[in-house]
């Protein structure tokens, strides 16, 4: 039997066409032709551009032995690329430290340029409002998005806000459950489709909290529970995942958001942040 750990996914796609059905057939047209664009994409970007549901995706994965999307991703990215391309992206073995600074420098900020041109003005005022007047605000992420929930529960405390943050899948679905009205909880996922962020978004909303997404595909899993969906614009792979290029998309957003509250909730903000600035003074030399 053919292996997805042995196979490339072109070879394994091929030896099971006649056995999909139509409609799997319909998404192995698309990755065989559209190869590029496809290691992009979101389940529920492919689904959409295929036409089929989201399970038919998924379907089509395992019936090729891959665990889910993206682990079929995972394997499309590695067979397409060489050496070189896997341990640096755009970045060749042959350059020099000058041109790797430059290079990455020029890639981070295109992402921060590309972000301010998915910026939208009604959103950041919505999740401005929501964020302002939430009984408590809750940060879900994992790995990479993770560390970027911590960035923002430490931003938002500073602020004086009734805060916290989880990056364990139990913790995250525990507090979802006992979110409720008056609460927001925030979820960073850079594919938007990172389940364990998913499912508890979907907790959260179905016990009565406002629920906001950061996240760089606006048609993907978890943007379907969101009130709020903002948009970062770093390109991943699946070889790429928690891209620094992400990361800085994230908190850029992040920095927009916490300014503009400050800026909104001039006197209280200021006042928490001299009470905490204050408060570690003797933390240091």
């Amino acid at each position: 039997m053919i292996t997805a750990s042995k196979s490339s996914p072109m070879v394994l796609i091929s030896s099971h066409y006649k056995s999909m059905t139509k409609s799997e057939q319909k998404v192995a047209d698309y990755v065989m032709n559209q190869t590029e664009e496809a290691v992009y994409l979101t389940v529920t970007d492919l689904a959409e551009k295929v036409g089929v549901g989201e399970t038919t995706v998924l379907r089509f994965c395992r019936k090729l032995n891959y665990k889910g999307y993206q682990d079929f991703k995972l394997a499309v990215a590695q067979s397409r690329v060489g050496p070189a391309e896997k341990a640096g992206g755009e970045v060749a073995d042959t350059d020099s430290l000058d041109v790797v600074a430059a290079k990455i420098t020029r890639q981070n900020t295109k992402t921060l340029a590309d972000t301010l041109e998915l910026f939208q003005s009604a959103g950041l005022q919505r999740a401005i409002d929501l964020l302002s007047k939430a009984r408590q605000i809750s940060f879900f992420g994992i790995g990479s998005s993770g560390l970027t929930a911590q960035d923002a529960e430490h931003r938002f405390m500073r602020m004086g806000f009734l805060v916290n943050c989880s990056t364990d899948s139990h913790v995250m679905a525990m507090k979802a459950a006992l979110a409720r009205e008056g609460d927001v909880v925030v979820g960073i996922s850079t594919s938007g489709s990172t389940k364990d962020v998913v499912d508890t978004m979907r907790i959260a909303k179905e016990n009565g909290a406002k629920v906001m997404c950061i996240t760089n595909h606006g048609r993907s899993p978890i943007t379907k529970y969101a009130d709020v969906i903002l948009l970062a614009a770093s390109k991943e792979s699946p070889l790429q995942g928690g891209a620094f290029s992400s990361k800085i998309a994230q908190l850029h957003l992040l920095d927009i958001l916490t300014k503009a509250i400050e800026m909104q909730r001039r006197e209280p903000t200021y006042g928490s942040i001299k009470k905490t600035a204050e408060a570690v003074l003797d933390k240091m030399y």
